[in-house]
């Protein structure tokens, strides 16, 4: 039976059935056809992708904002799952190809792309995207209920990747944060992940700092930074690149994230 749905860009994309061969090229959607348990239907990913395991196997074609596209149709997908600010999604149209652009932001943007990945699917929402939300909100709750008393109420900053890029209130990681019972010092009105000047952070002062290490680059070296209290007492979470993967992704580990962080929050908060 034919359907439809709307992506982030407002387009209707129609389906007669549900797709069976799909290259993703955002994580978080590549996690999110997993979690609805049909990782089988990709067949190919962009270079980031890499979780579940099984995904590691599959062709890269370039990254989510500069896919291959000649790797891509080579793939003979039936549809390509991307984000709204990925590059390629005009050309791949006009050869005849399926796309749906979905970009999550905040926590209720990523419930709506799970749904919107199940519709695709046809996974009932029973089985597929209502229970793996359940389970995350269930996460996040029990990650609130681990953290000591005293580690409640801290003012966190929280470094998405080098600039500094930061995860502001109006982030996914943002609102984990406020989950959490946590302050973040990036208001929202810096929209969700804003590039700041590293003595915003220094006269922000936050009781916490976490980063994400990606890159593996040394961590703490702005100018000023060596007189924050978090530094000096050395309030400071690092995370590797495999913690990094699954707190900047919007996706079905979002109830894992919740825990790293909750956990960094247990040792330098209390």
């Amino acid at each position: 039976m034919a359907y439809q749905v709307v992506d982030d860009r407002g387009a209707t994309v129609e389906f007669k059935e549900a797709p069976r061969r799909i290259v993703s090229l955002l994580p978080s959607l590549t996690e999110s056809v997993c979690a609805l348990q049909h990782c089988e239907r990709l067949v190919g990913v962009d270079r980031y992708s890499n979780w579940p395991e099984s995904v590691s196997h599959l062709p890269k074609v370039g990254g989510g904002i500069d896919p291959n596209i000649e790797a891509v149709v080579a793939l003979k997908p039936d549809l390509i799952l991307m984000s709204t600010s990925g590059r390629g999604r005009d050309r791949l149209e006009a050869l005849g190809y399926k796309v749906v652009a979905l970009e999550p932001r905040q926590l209720k943007d990523a419930q709506r792309v799970l749904n919107t990945v199940g519709v695709i699917l046809d996974v009932p929402a029973e089985q597929g995207a209502a229970r793996t939300w359940r389970e995350i909100e269930a996460g996040l709750e029990a990650a609130r209920q681990s953290l000591p008393a005293n580690a409640r109420g801290k003012r966190v900053y929280f470094e998405v990747s080098r600039g500094p890029y930061a995860a502001g209130e109006k982030s996914f990681m943002g609102e984990i944060l406020q989950r959490l019972g946590m302050r973040n010092v990036v208001p929202a009105s810096l929209g969700p992940f804003p590039r700041l000047n590293p003595e915003f952070i220094v006269r922000a002062n936050p009781d916490v700092i976490m980063i994400g290490n990606r890159s593996m680059q040394d961590a703490v070296n702005y100018p000023g930074w060596n007189t924050l209290r978090a530094v000096r007492e050395k309030r400071v979470c690092t995370f590797d690149a495999a913690e990094s993967d699954v707190l900047v992704r919007p996706g079905p580990r979002m109830a894992e994230a919740a825990r790293i962080m909750a956990r960094c929050l247990a040792e330098k908060a209390g």
